[in-house]
């Protein structure tokens, strides 16, 4: 299926570009925007430079612990091994609509509000478009530096909400605009094209979602203008539920099975309570369950690997695939059983929190393998450095890994990220689950469940040369702490928090505070094991009152 206008059958270069209708109008001049904002860097100013044009493109859900990348045998061909991977990508939030609002943003949950997938959790509500759209990294590329900025797929799980506007909502920043209306789906969806609705149905030809991406992806690429770079946002919804693989792809995989690790099916000893509740071991239907999803997941992602193909190959044969940078991960993780949950993110363990990166484009040197830690909230400020724009410009709280790609040595580089994130639900039994807690959500039918309105934590994931850590709090009544050595014990099955030097113990205390009440540069300042770490445990009380994490704000902005 076509949604630009249509030229004849080959791709072709030069001549008319066509615009869809309702599209928003060019760009000033490129020329103006560069002396109004100074987009070029030094490096820019030679002549014929072209700046670099972005493709970011971003699957929903997709683990990098448990295998996601390996049905991806062409996107790791074409882009990781042509370019560098990121062993230690993380997420700052494990769920859809605050680790999306991280991306566009820059910044952590406590500085976008996004704080769950509700409206009423700040996903895509009037409040995020009033105060957070305008600031978005892609709004920066186009009204700033002067790129054609493209968008494709689902950008916020409450996009198109009535009460947010609409599907006739077009966020700044975007030249062209297909978004998915709310959440992931496969068929009988709708779109909005540049704010006008259009409905799909359920024929594999013209409506499967990943394909339409596809295709409109690679419109784009012919049609649009040669005057200026471009930037292409492509948000699959694989593979995420309901996990409806292409016809060619429903019987892939049919002997793969969901890793039985050592964290799968035992019980959450020593964790948190919402761990703690999961029955040990899971019932036979849920184990089938788990592993069909598994299955099912894995099959979906195949024509994610087919859209990755078809763009490298119109890229390289439209001539600017060397000119390109391309980055590939994921707004979150997921699990399949492990600690007894069957399937679903939102936990703070790293089966939920770490994700695939990897990134191919000039400069960049194929086949490397980095394990700097990055969070995608680094995502925006690192194209915006490939733009030549300055991060100290924006409130950002993420840091370029520009220098990372292009092979920096002896570069200062962050020991820590920080993971938050509040629970969905409402303070009220569910009368299905008596027994439980109030304020459960996400459960299943033998009343495991994956969430609740109080599973609120903070931790800093913390790496360095000689430490590898987790250290987290839980802001409820119980003021759980969770600690693990993951150099030790990788699937963080032994929380040490009560064996643990307690002067380390404080010192992660006193960073996760920091962190949790930082901004822009602030957040980037050194962890407990960069050489420049200074603690002062006075200011734990000073400036804070307590050692307790700060709460999460109910009332947003």
């Amino acid at each position: 299926m076509r949604l630009l206008s249509l030229a004849p059958d080959r791709p072709r270069r030069g001549g008319p570009r066509h615009l869809p209708s309702g599209s928003p109008a060019p760009p000033p001049p490129l020329l103006l925007l560069l002396l109004l904002s100074g987009c070029l860097g030094v490096s820019g100013a030679a002549k014929g430079y072209r700046r670099p044009n972005v493709v970011l493109l971003l699957a929903d859900d997709q683990d990098e612990v448990l295998g996601g990348m390996t049905p991806l045998k062409k996107t790791k061909a074409l882009i990781g091994e042509m370019g560098m991977t990121f062993s230690s990508a993380y997420v700052p939030s494990a769920l859809c609509c605050p680790s999306r609002a991280s991306i566009l943003t820059g910044k952590y949950p406590h500085n976008h509000h996004v704080v769950n997938n509700t409206l009423e959790g700040n996903c895509s509500s009037k409040s995020w478009q009033k105060i957070q759209e305008p600031n978005t990294f892609p709004a920066i590329l186009r009204s700033v530096c002067g790129y054609q900025t493209f968008f494709a797929g689902k950008y916020l799980n409450e996009y198109g909400a009535p009460d947010a506007g609409g599907l006739g909502h077009v966020p700044l920043g975007w030249s062209y605009w297909y978004a998915l209306e709310k959440n992931s789906k496969y068929y009988n969806y709708t779109l909005s094209i540049n704010g006008k609705a259009r409905k799909h149905g359920e024929n594999y030809s013209v409506d499967y979602l990943t394909d339409v991406l596809a295709n409109v992806s690679l419109d784009f690429l012919d049609y649009k203008s040669n005057s200026e770079p471009f930037f292409m946002m492509i948000s699959t919804p694989a593979p995420h539920s309901p996990w409806t693989a292409a016809p060619q792809y429903q019987n892939a995989f049919q002997n793969i099975f969901a890793p039985r690790n050592k964290n799968f099916n035992i019980h959450g000893t020593n964790k948190h309570w919402l761990i703690r509740q999961a029955k040990t071991p899971m019932t036979n239907s849920s184990i089938q369950f788990l592993d069909n999803a598994f299955r099912k997941r894995w099959q979906t992602l195949l024509s994610v690997d087919d859209l990755v193909e078809k763009l490298v190959k119109r890229l390289e044969f439209n001539g600017e695939l060397n000119n390109t940078y391309i980055f590939y991960t994921s707004d979150n993780g997921y699990h399949t059983g492990q600690f007894s949950l069957p399937i679903d993110k939102r936990q703070l363990y790293e089966f939920d929190i770490k994700v695939p990166l990897l990134v191919r484009g000039p400069g960049i040197k194929p086949n490397q393998t980095t394990k700097m830690l990055v969070a995608n909230i680094d995502l925006g400020p690192t194209i915006l450095d490939i733009a030549g724009y300055s991060l100290n410009k924006t409130e950002m709280d993420g840091m370029s890994f520009l220098p990372i790609l292009k092979g920096a040595r002896n570069l200062t580089w962050r020991s820590d990220v920080l993971v938050e994130y509040q629970g969905e639900g409402r303070n009220v039994t569910d009368p299905t689950c008596p027994s439980l807690s109030p304020g459960v959500s996400q459960c299943f039918p033998d009343c495991v469940c994956e969430d609740a309105y109080n599973n609120t934590y903070a931790c800093v994931r913390t790496m360095s040369e000689l430490w590898n850590l987790q250290y987290c709090e839980f802001d409820d009544q119980e003021v759980f702490v969770e600690v693990y050595n993951l150099t030790a014990d990788p699937h963080q099955i032994n929380n040490i928090a009560k064996s643990i030097d307690p002067e380390l113990l404080g010192k992660m205390n006193y960073r996760l505070m920091m962190l949790q009440s930082c901004s822009g540069p602030t957040c980037r300042t050194p962890g407990v094991f960069d050489p420049g770490y200074r603690f002062d445990p006075r200011l734990m009380f000073s400036n804070h009152g307590s050692v307790r994490t700060r709460r999460f704000s109910k009332h947003l902005l």
